[in-house]
C-alpha cells in the first residue's frame, strides 16, 4: 500500500526540481528539452504512469489522478513560458559603439551597364528591343544584306565559320555572327512595317586581340522602316542620342561611308572627349572620334527581306558597346573589359 504522504513528498520533489529547471530556461529551444525531460515518453512522469498497473486497485485512483494533476500543471507552466518567450523583446546583439563592416556588393558589368544606359536613350523614342541568335547563317549574315560572295568578310580570316551547313542550301554555312544585322533580316521576314527596333547582342570575329580590337564584343543596331522614313530622321535620332548620352555640348559630324547593306551611307563622329576638340593623342591629333555607322537601308536588303522597295524606306545604325564605353569613360584598353579584374571592375 502506498503511503500517501511519502507519495506527496516524491511529487513534491519532483515540482520542486521542475520549477528550478523552469527558472533556469534561456530560450525557445531549452524549453522543448525541459518539456521532453518532464513529459516525455521516458521523463518521470511517464514512468510512473506506466506503473500505475502494478498498484492495488483501490490505489490506481489515488496516484493517477495526483500524477495527471502534476503533468497538467508542468503543461501549463511551460506553455506560459513558451508565450513569454515569444513576446519579450529580443535582446540585440548589436553593439552600435564598434566601428562597421562593410558588407561587399555586387554590381552589373560595365559593358552591361553601358549598353542598358544606351537601350534606355532609345527606347523613349519608340524603338522596341529584340534579340536574336549568335549562331547564324551564312545567308541572314551576309546575303541577305547584300553583301557579295567576292567580300573579303565572307573568308574565314574575318568570320568565325562552323563545320555545318543548313539543310536548306540557299541558308549556307553555319557562323558565330560577325554583327547583329541578320537579326534585322529575321524580324523583317516575320512583321511588316512599320518597325523601330533595337537588336543588342555579343558578335564575334577573328581579330587579333590588342588594345583596340577583340575577337569577341558587343553591339548595338537600330532598324527604322516606314513609308516616309528619311536621312534627316536619322540624323536627328543619332544627334539626340549623343547630346543625350556624351552631353549636350557634344559636337556631332557625319562623314560619308560605305556599307554594302545601306545607301547612302555615313559614319558618325564625335569631338575627342579627352580633348574637346583641340586634337590629341587619343584621337590622333584629328580632334573627332568615330562611334558608328549609319545610312539608309539598301533596297536589296528590303527585296531578301521580302519587302516593297518602292512603298517603304529606313534607315540602320549600328555602334560597339565597348567602344562607347571607352570613349564614355576615358579607358585606354578594350582588354579591361575581359580580365575580371575587381580592381578595374569595382570602379564602375
Amino acid at each position: 500500500m502506498i503511503d500517501p504522504a511519502q507519495l506527496q513528498q516524491t511529487l513534491n520533489l519532483l515540482e520542486d526540481a521542475f520549477g528550478k529547471d523552469l527558472q533556469a530556461l534561456r530560450g525557445a529551444q531549452e524549453l522543448d528539452a525541459l518539456r521532453a525531460k518532464y513529459l516525455g515518453r521516458k521523463s518521470v512522469v511517464a514512468e510512473h504512469l506506466k506503473r500505475l498497473p502494478e498498484l492495488p486497485p483501490d490505489q490506481r485512483g489515488l496516484v493517477g489522478k495526483a500524477l495527471n494533476t502534476l503533468k497538467e500543471s508542468f503543461e501549463a507552466r511551460l506553455t506560459a513560458r513558451q508565450h513569454a518567450f515569444r513576446t519579450q523583446p529580443v535582446a540585440s546583439a548589436l553593439d552600435v559603439t564598434l566601428p562597421g563592416s562593410a558588407v561587399p556588393r555586387g554590381r552589373l558589368h560595365p559593358i552591361t551597364q553601358t549598353m542598358e544606359a544606351i537601350l534606355s536613350l532609345f527606347v523613349p523614342m519608340g524603338f522596341e528591343i529584340i534579340e536574336g541568335p549568335e549562331l547564324e547563317y551564312e545567308w541572314y549574315n551576309f546575303d541577305a544584306l547584300n553583301i557579295p560572295a567576292s567580300h573579303p568578310s565572307r573568308e574565314s580570316f574575318d568570320t568565325f565559320f562552323v563545320d555545318s551547313r543548313s539543310p536548306e542550301p540557299r541558308r549556307g554555312r553555319l557562323l558565330l555572327r560577325s554583327h547583329t544585322s541578320p537579326v534585322q533580316v529575321r524580324v523583317m521576314q516575320r512583321r511588316k512595317p512599320p518597325l523601330r527596333i533595337l537588336v543588342p547582342g555579343a558578335v564575334f570575329r577573328p581579330d587579333p586581340l590588342d588594345a583596340s580590337h577583340s575577337f569577341m564584343f558587343h553591339q548595338v543596331e537600330g532598324l527604322v522602316v516606314d513609308e516616309r522614313a528619311n536621312f534627316s530622321d536619322l540624323k536627328g535620332t543619332l544627334t539626340a542620342f549623343v547630346e543625350r548620352f556624351f552631353g549636350p555640348a557634344t559636337k556631332v559630324r557625319f562623314r560619308p561611308h560605305f556599307f554594302p547593306f545601306t545607301e547612302p551611307s555615313a559614319e558618325v563622329d564625335i569631338a575627342c572627349t579627352a580633348c574637346r576638340g583641340q586634337g590629341c593623342s587619343t584621337c590622333g591629333r584629328k580632334g573627332w572620334l568615330e562611334i558608328l555607322g549609319c545610312g539608309m537601308v539598301h533596297p536589296n536588303v528590303f527585296k531578301a527581306a521580302g519587302y516593297d522597295a518602292v512603298k517603304v524606306q529606313g534607315f540602320a545604325f549600328g555602334m560597339g558597346v565597348e567602344r562607347i564605353a571607352m570613349l564614355k569613360y576615358g579607358i585606354t584598353d578594350i582588354r579591361l573589359f575581359f580580365e575580371n579584374d575587381l580592381r578595374f571592375l569595382e570602379q564602375f
